[in-house]
C-alpha cells in the first residue's frame, strides 16, 4: 500500500456537499476525489487558470500616462492600448445633473449625476 499523508482541508459547506454528492455517484471516497483534483492542477496549473478565468472573465489593471493617447493594459506581457476597444459603458452616455436637494453636492464640488437615457 502506497503511503499517504494525512492534512486538513476547510472548504465552503457548498462545494462539501458537491464533493460527498460526486464521491457518492461515482463509488470514490472523497478524499481519492481531491486527491485526483490536486494531482491534476499540480500538473496542469495553466489549464486549470485558462479554464477558471474564461468562466470568471480577467481583471486588468489600467495604466495612464500623460504621453499616452488611449488607457493602456498589459496583456501577455505586452502593453496593449484600449483605444478602439470594445467596452461594456458606453462612452457617449450623456449624463445629467440629478434633482440636486440641498446639502447633495460633497464639499469637495462632485455632484450626483444620472443617465439622460435611464
Amino acid at each position: 500500500m502506497q503511503s499517504k499523508q494525512k492534512i486538513t482541508l476547510y472548504i465552503p459547506p457548498e462545494l462539501h456537499r458537491r464533493l460527498k454528492i460526486k464521491a457518492a455517484v461515482d463509488v470514490e471516497s472523497m478524499s481519492g476525489l481531491v486527491e485526483k483534483a490536486i494531482a491534476f492542477y499540480m500538473q496542469f496549473p495553466e489549464q486549470v487558470d485558462e479554464i477558471q478565468s474564461s468562466v470568471h472573465g480577467a481583471t486588468h489593471q489600467i495604466h495612464l500616462c500623460p504621453d499616452c493617447e488611449s488607457p493602456m493594459v498589459m496583456r501577455d506581457g505586452e502593453m496593449v492600448s484600449l483605444s478602439g476597444s470594445p467596452s461594456i459603458i458606453k462612452d457617449d452616455l450623456p449624463l445629467e445633473v440629478a434633482s440636486q436637494t440641498e446639502g447633495s453636492e460633497k464639499p469637495n464640488g462632485e455632484v450626483l449625476v444620472t443617465s439622460a437615457a435611464g
